[in-house]
């Protein structure tokens, strides 16, 4: 089984640097929709048998054109974006920027329970992750393409590789940035990292 994994294109509020998380669910911009062409563009020949969406229209809308082509689609919440409770919908003003990266300071350390006020916390996180780890093992087809967002990628990625929960900081993540991940004698191994060289020629 080879893996396809990559986070959604741009929106409007990532532009704008407003906090999405799993309750805003924002479509794509002109350039998120740009993007996600680029990408059919480059991937559209790869034999695909089964494409896996979280529950919210942005990541929906970066792999439409596969979609489109009558793949067979599941969507499921377990790759949700993270819940970044009250944050979501806001700009990230200093006061917000610095609870954030007190809560990442907090899971570096192992403290998984910390949360946003009335967010999701890192281990509700990694449990549906990793319940959707346990279901994508099982899948019989042989390539999937799956469109997620940045925290919960960092999340599945880090699992993927073996490691902690507390080491998500490690994994980098671009808008429709791709992981191409190969399982085989129930390991997986990565071959490609956050590539978007199918961005190259879109207009800066």
């Amino acid at each position: 089984m080879t893996l396809y994994i990559l986070r959604h294109g741009e929106t409007e509020f990532n532009r704008r640097g407003i906090v999405q998380g799993s309750g805003v669910d924002t479509e794509l911009n002109t350039t998120g929709l740009s993007q996600a062409r680029a990408f059919y563009e480059a991937y559209e020949d790869v034999d695909f048998q089964l494409v896996v969406t979280s529950a919210l229209k942005r990541a929906q809308q970066t792999v439409r054109h596969f979609i489109e082509r009558d793949i067979p689609w599941i969507q499921t919440a377990d790759i949700n974006e993270i819940s970044w409770g009250e944050h979501e919908g806001l700009h990230s003003t200093p006061e917000r920027v610095a609870l954030y990266n007190r809560m990442i300071s907090e899971w570096k350390t192992g403290n998984l329970d910390a949360s946003l006020p009335k967010g999701e916390t890192a281990r509700q996180l990694s449990e549906r992750v990793g319940r959707f780890i346990d279901w994508i093992k099982t899948r019989p087809e042989k390539r999937i393409l799956i469109a997620t967002h940045g925290r919960t990628l960092r999340c599945l990625i880090t699992m993927l590789k073996g490691l902690e929960p507390a080491e998500m900081e490690r994994v980098s993540h671009n808008n429709t940035g791709l992981y191409v991940i190969h399982f085989q004698n129930d390991a997986f191994v990565f071959e490609v990292e956050n590539d978007t060289s199918h961005l190259a020629d879109m207009a800066v």
